[in-house]
């Protein structure tokens, strides 16, 4: 079950995911998605691996896993009062950077101002290579279940694509390829309808979005 309370611990898996304030859009025009996952890659890399992602007008999804003590590279990160030398978990701190600091380029764009995210954001953490696996298609199963594209391919805003490339990337392709064996077997679990499995697990009620 989703809970705002869930901690994010270290080494641990989680699915974050958030929208804007009273549902209001989160990316009016692609230099928006653009941006936004610039930001990511500078607040959220350091401190989490990603396996899945998908943006959506006025929602998100990611699949991240924090890193350890002993994978953090803590260069960068020194401000941060009480960091270095603890065991402070500071994966919150950076979100609400990145939440911050899209919001001010939002605002200043678009002449807008206040809060642009729901407070606080959600997390759930996944506990199970079964969850782990049904989340990676619902997660790309989101612009099809919102009525955006007919496949997979046909939506640019999410993980699918770059896991399927040969291109560099950040996303940790090798260790979800590794999940579903390979390629074939990972485009052949998104061509089924997976709906009846993710609410065996109890993780749709509190997503549909």
């Amino acid at each position: 079950m989703a809970s705002v309370q869930v901690p994010l611990e270290y080494g641990e898996f989680y699915h974050i995911y958030n929208r804007g304030i009273n549902g209001c859009k989160l990316f009016l025009e692609n230099e928006n998605y653009e941006h936004f996952l610039h930001l990511y890659s500078k607040y959220i890399s350091p401190v989490a691996d990603t396996f899945a992602w998908v943006l959506m007008r006025n929602h998100f999804h990611f699949l991240i896993r924090i890193k350890t003590v002993e994978q953090l590279n803590l260069q960068g990160f020194q401000n941060l009062e009480g960091l270095k030398g603890t065991n402070r978990n500071f994966a919150n701190q950076q979100f609400a950077n990145l939440f911050n600091a899209y919001t001010k380029a939002i605002n200043k764009r678009y002449y807008r101002t206040g809060s642009l995210f729901e407070h606080p954001f959600r997390r759930i953490q996944i506990t199970s290579k079964d969850h782990l696996l049904y989340l990676i298609y619902y997660i790309h199963h989101n612009p099809i279940h919102h009525g955006f594209c007919k496949h997979f391919l046909e939506y640019p805003w999410s993980s699918y694509l770059s896991i399927l490339s040969p291109k560099e990337t950040n996303l940790k392709r090798d260790e979800v390829l590794k999940w579903f064996h390979d390629k074939s077997f990972f485009k052949e679990f998104h061509s089924k309808e997976q709906i009846e499995k993710y609410s065996e697990l109890q993780i749709n009620s509190n997503f549909d979005f």
